[in-house]
């Protein structure tokens, strides 16, 4: 069974003094996510925002919250991003002193479990974690600014990881993020991603109209 193939806009590129429009115009334009970067100045330079913005836009939609946080000791958040709103949140390996733990964690609160890595690990650091996750999401640019140019030879991991779900029969949906824009994301797609975190190339000037044009091209290749 193919996967399905999902647009994540990420927020952190959208407009905040328009922030509710934003949401309702993704939303409207056919995104089942939302990708909400979390970011504490630590495990990357910048800092973003944290709970209370969950919190409040959490009754404006009813988009999945895709929580990727950027932190380090993740487990110590783990229950307030939950109750926040947050419907699967994803951590990075290399954040983690015990990855098990916390993916233990997010499932005690009731999330789905993803779980990152950036461009220079290996994806064999992650295979111990593969059948207790329900997304791996791989960096293509490392994480902290939006932005970046899509690192291509990270696409080797994403053709690797895919490889990997299939031969072991796993369920787990495959995210890359990061330099992802309409005129390259048959390059992810070709190698195996289902879910697609894009940022400036959503938000902007037509964000309706750039989420509905993604939106057609992956129902088009779903439908393939």
């Amino acid at each position: 069974m193919k996967p399905q193939l999902i647009l994540a806009p990420s927020m952190l590129s959208a407009d905040f003094r328009n922030l509710g429009e934003e949401i309702k115009a993704v939303e409207k334009g056919g995104a089942p996510y939302l990708h909400i970067d979390v970011m504490d100045g630590i495990f990357v330079p910048s800092i973003s925002f944290g709970m209370p913005v969950i919190k409040s836009i959490r009754s404006a939609t009813k988009m999945v919250f895709d929580v990727h946080l950027m932190i380090v000791d993740p487990i110590r958040y783990i229950s307030e991003f939950a109750a926040s709103g947050a419907d699967l949140i994803t951590f990075h390996l290399e954040a983690a002193e015990d990855p098990g733990a916390v993916i233990d964690e997010i499932r005690k609160c009731g999330c789905k479990v993803g779980i990152s890595i950036k461009p220079k690990t290996p994806f064999e650091d992650v295979i111990p974690y593969m059948d207790k996750v329900d997304m791996l999401l791989i960096m293509t640019v490392e994480p902290g600014f939006g932005g970046q140019k899509m690192m291509p030879e990270t696409l080797e991991k994403v053709r690797a990881a895919r490889q990997y779900i299939t031969e072991k029969g796993l369920q787990t949906d495959l995210q890359v993020d990061g330099g992802v824009k309409y005129d390259n994301i048959h390059l992810p797609l070709e190698a195996g991603a289902n879910i697609f975190v894009a940022g400036s190339a959503v938000f902007g000037p037509d964000t309706l109209g750039e989420t509905k044009r993604f939106n057609e091209y992956l129902a088009s290749k779903q439908n393939a």
